[in-house]
């Protein structure tokens, strides 16, 4: 666990904790001096060699490896893209819906994933949501959708509008019994704790590095098991997507027999250059130390919350990141914080406070007397789930 010194100096590495309270990474993670002096390094590298390409080139598979070694893959299983959605596009694209025409999609996904899936129908796919009961979706819930029929079960991990946390290893097992695919959505969660995509025995792993992973938007990574790449064949596609991409050659398809076969056009040099040095200085606190002070926050606000009978979204014993409180007038409480010097966000009738590892029991402590000033405008619950065991 962090010492509260260690938190400090952690903190003084992002510049707006001077001016702010920043509890929004659920929509962009705050800026680090390292991530800045990342892309410093770009802009001197274009100031000073002009087309430095192949300096690019090897400093884009650089962070390749990097990455796959945050999520415990090999380099040759991880595409670096520009989006979420391209990544899954690109999947989307490889996939044929003659012998198994099911999608099993839970109604919490980010639009995104419903997006690509139900664009696929005209290819096919027949997309079916998996219903909530409330603001969870039990495992079981999908065991009655997933059959024999179904390609492939796209799941995010944490809920972009309440923070529900999905049952990953059970809902996998129920696709993998039935012969379907898993796709993991980990853009809410990734870079609050380790990641094993080996140890979670998944297909598919996606994220971007805008959120937790502390970098700038227009970048993400996704993990494609090495067993399934040459089965294959994405027709979303581009130069970056061939086995030579200096070959030049517009007329052949070569694709990669790695998984830079679901890439496509001119990598995005300068985000490859800051989003590196964000998932590294996690690295360094170290993901378990990460985790742990998380988890502490998400817990000392839904207690907090819970005592002044306050309804959360969040399940009372979430771990985090994602803590969303049940609002009358979501947008004028996030104004009232502001007005107080927080940044955070909400969705619908949700106000989302999301943690990271440079918060503190401070920030809980000054959105908890927001709240309290304006109880008003919270739905209250007179009988609430107090906050009880958690994993």
């Amino acid at each position: 666990m962090l010492t509260e010194k260690q938190v400090q100096e952690i903190r003084s590495r992002f510049s707006i904790f001077r001016r702010k309270i920043y509890l929004n990474t659920c929509s962009q993670g705050a800026l680090s001096d390292a991530v800045q002096a990342g892309l410093e390094e770009y802009i001197a590298s274009w100031h000073e060699q002009g087309s430095p390409w192949e300096t690019w080139v090897n400093r884009y598979e650089q962070a390749r490896t990097a990455f796959a070694q945050f999520i415990h893959a090999s380099p040759d299983e991880v595409a670096i893209v520009t989006s979420a959605s391209a990544g899954i596009n690109s999947v989307a694209s490889a996939l044929n819906f003659r012998e198994r025409k099911k999608v099993v999609m839970g109604e919490f996904e980010f639009p995104t994933m419903g997006h690509v899936w139900l664009a696929q129908r005209v290819r096919g796919a027949e997309v079916n949501f998996v219903k909530a009961e409330g603001n969870c979706i039990p495992a079981v819930n999908y065991e009655r959708a997933i059959d024999r029929n179904t390609l492939i079960v796209p799941l995010t991990h944490v809920c972009f509008k309440n923070g529900f946390r999905s049952e990953v290893n059970a809902i996998k097992r129920i696709a993998h019994n039935s012969g379907a695919l898993v796709m993991l959505d980990d853009y809410q969660d990734c870079g609050t704790r380790p990641v094993d995509v080996k140890a979670l025995d998944l297909d598919f792993f996606v994220t971007g590095t805008l959120k937790y992973l502390l970098g700038p938007p227009g970048l993400a990574f996704m993990y494609v098991r090495k067993e399934l790449i040459s089965s294959l064949v994405p027709t979303v596609t581009g130069w970056f997507a061939q086995a030579n991409p200096f070959a030049f050659d517009p007329q052949r398809i070569d694709l990669s027999p790695t998984a830079r076969r679901f890439e496509s056009g001119s990598p995005s040099v300068p985000n490859v250059y800051a989003a590196v040095p964000g998932f590294r200085l996690l690295q360094e606190i170290g993901m378990e130390n990460v985790a742990a002070h998380i988890k502490s926050l998400a817990q000392s606000l839904l207690s907090c919350a819970s005592d002044l009978d306050i309804r959360a979204k969040t399940p009372a014993d979430s771990a985090g990141p994602l803590v969303v409180l049940q609002c009358k007038d979501s947008t004028s409480l996030v104004q009232k914080l502001a007005e107080s010097g927080i940044v955070a966000s909400n969705r619908h009738d949700g106000l989302r406070i999301s943690f990271h590892v440079y918060n503190t029991m401070d920030d809980v402590e000054a959105v908890v007397e927001v709240l309290k000033k304006n109880i008003d405008l919270m739905v209250l619950d007179p009988n609430p789930a107090r906050v009880g065991s958690y994993d």
